[in-house]
């Protein structure tokens, strides 16, 4: 049902019109709306205002005719003049700005795919469709709100950092590519200017409102400057999912729907640094170590096929000594992934990734092993709730079916699982994971602005010259992940304390999980990771324990 000003339904007209839920409305309104299903533009209350009355008043006195209201209220309320709360919804505003422009997308290819009982396709607008999501609005606004709480502070910690230089002063390029890639720069350039008439224009004072995080301000400046100010903003990505249903919760794209539009959960993949070395000790447990067994930390050397040589170093420069398993994770020791990826190659690495939903590209260099692909938000929160629903992958679903004006149901999506790794692998991965929260770069969050004091298992990432910050964490019913990062890798905070991602990510997290966790309605669960049925082939208590492959190794045999 059309009711012009892009109000489709009821639930939107009312809104649109006289902003309230369709339950409010009361007779004169609902005849108003009635009234406009004939002819939405003819009687158009905003346009149309003596049209609208009139029409609305046929639809009064029809009630009447047929005895739902008496001649008296007829009369009575034919009289009252049309009152509007006109508020025309636009798609930047509200809850879930991003995922709604992502189901968007989704639903028009759908629509192409799918044909009514005449043959035609289904208009996405037109045709009534009852769309039904995963997303929770309770927590979608609380992640919106941690976002906008860690974010807003992380930018003015970034210009404060930046303050009396600039962040591309190594790489000036990057302004210039800004402006070709600008909106203003393909219409002028479409209109046939040359690139000297583009320049004056770019470089000439013009009013503009612009983004800031205390609301929109008008301002003049160049269009260059504003290329300027805007590579300077952190952006980020941010999904919640449940592992075992794999329903999608909350997704948050980006700061700001109206003024950055690209969407950091899906159709942005950055590098994911630390973030990849789960996959790594995946599969080392897979193959019977335990996370006690203990590694020597020191630097390790692996020849590639094309003859170079890797040797990472470690990000504090600390050597020597053994290292346990699940201590290198938790404080992410570049060495000890290197040994684990010398021992296994990269090919069995990615192949247990492409097992737990990774399906961007994964190039087999052992590099691979400190995270130098390029993966999205949504692809890595799938792929860490396999080890929360005990070695299955789900596919994140965000759609649970679409019905038609009448309540048929057209399709139910139900995601894709697969037996990714063993039930115990994923519990011995969840073992190792906690690590990081409780003694390893995760440790803020038992601090006392999250206050968190229940199991967490999770894992920060960040990559080379703190181009970007994440982290996953997992708990046994809700896994989200954050990616925080500027829209150029070559900007950047210059100081790895301020941006790791336990510094840029992790809060988002925290925030999030807090809110989650104090409402009462929500009720997700704060217990321990559920252990396998059958009894565990490797000990857990790194204090009695062994490690099997290093008696068979009989002893280090490290091959450096």
């Amino acid at each position: 049902m059309e009711f012009g000003n892009n109000a489709f339904g009821i639930k939107s007209a009312a809104t649109t019109y006289f902003n309230k839920q369709p339950s409010e409305l009361n007779v004169e309104e609902s005849a108003l709306l009635i009234g406009m299903l004939q002819a939405p533009s003819r009687y158009n209350p905003v346009r149309n205002p003596e049209n609208a009355t009139t029409r609305r008043n046929t639809v009064i006195s029809q009630l009447a005719k047929y005895d739902f209201i008496t001649d008296e209220q007829r009369d009575s309320i034919s009289a009252i003049p049309i009152q509007l709360d006109f508020r025309q919804e636009s798609h930047t505003e509200g809850l879930a700005q991003y995922f709604r422009e992502e189901l968007r997308l989704e639903l028009i290819k759908w629509c192409k795919e799918h044909t009514k009982a005449d043959g035609t396709p289904y208009n996405l607008y037109r045709d009534g469709l009852r769309i039904y999501t995963t997303v929770d609005t309770r927590m979608q606004r609380y992640a919106e709100e941690a976002v906008v709480e860690q974010f807003r502070d992380l930018q003015k910690t970034f210009f404060e950092h930046w303050k009396g230089r600039e962040a591309w002063e190594d790489q000036p390029q990057i302004i210039d590519e800004g402006v070709k890639k600008s909106e203003r720069y393909r219409r002028l350039k479409s209109s046939g200017a040359s690139e000297s008439e583009i320049r004056k224009v770019f470089d000439k004072k013009t009013k503009m409102r612009v983004f800031t995080w205390k609301g929109e301000r008008d301002t003049l400046m160049t269009p260059r400057d504003s290329v300027k100010y805007y590579k300077m903003f952190y952006q980020t990505g941010f999904m919640a999912v449940e592992p075992q249903s794999g329903y999608v919760r909350a997704w948050v794209g980006g700061i700001d729907y109206g003024h950055f539009k690209y969407d950091h959960v899906r159709a942005g993949r950055r590098q994911v640094g630390s973030t990849f070395k789960p996959f790594l000790y995946t599969l080392a447990m897979q193959e019977g170590y335990s996370p006690c067994y203990e590694v020597p930390n020191v630097p390790v050397s692996i020849t590639t096929d094309d003859g170079q040589v890797w040797t990472p170093s470690n990000s504090d420069g600390e050597y020597g000594g053994m290292m346990s398993l699940k201590e290198a994770l938790a404080n992410s020791i570049n060495c000890i992934s290197a040994y684990l990826m010398k021992q296994f190659g990269p090919d069995a690495v990615i192949q247990i990734a492409r097992k737990m939903g990774i399906t961007a590209t994964l190039d087999p260099y052992p590099s691979i092993a400190l995270g130098t692909a390029d993966i999205s938000v949504y692809e890595m929160v799938g792929a860490y709730a396999t080890f929360a629903n005990k070695g299955v992958y789900t596919q994140p679903q965000y759609i649970l079916r679409i019905e038609d004006k009448n309540g048929i149901v057209l399709q139910e999506f139900v995601p894709r699982k697969v037996e990714a790794i063993s039930e115990e692998t994923a519990y011995l991965m969840l073992n190792l994971l906690q690590g990081v929260t409780q003694y390893g770069t995760g440790l803020r969050l038992r601090g006392s602005k999250y206050g968190f004091t229940n199991p967490i298992a999770g894992k920060t990432g960040t990559t080379q010259n703190n181009s970007d910050g994440w982290f996953v964490g997992i708990t046994p019913e809700l896994v989200a992940g954050a990616w925080a990062g500027c829209e150029d890798r070559a900007i950047h905070f210059r100081s790895t304390q301020l941006g790791q991602g336990a510094n840029t990510a992790l809060p988002v997290w925290g925030l999030f999980m807090k809110k989650v966790y104090a409402d009462p309605a929500l009720q997700y669960s704060k217990g321990e990771f559920e252990k396998p049925e059958k009894p565990l082939g490797v000990e857990l208590d790194c204090s009695k324990y062994r490690n099997p492959v290093q008696q068979q190794q009989g002893g280090d045999e490290f091959g450096i």
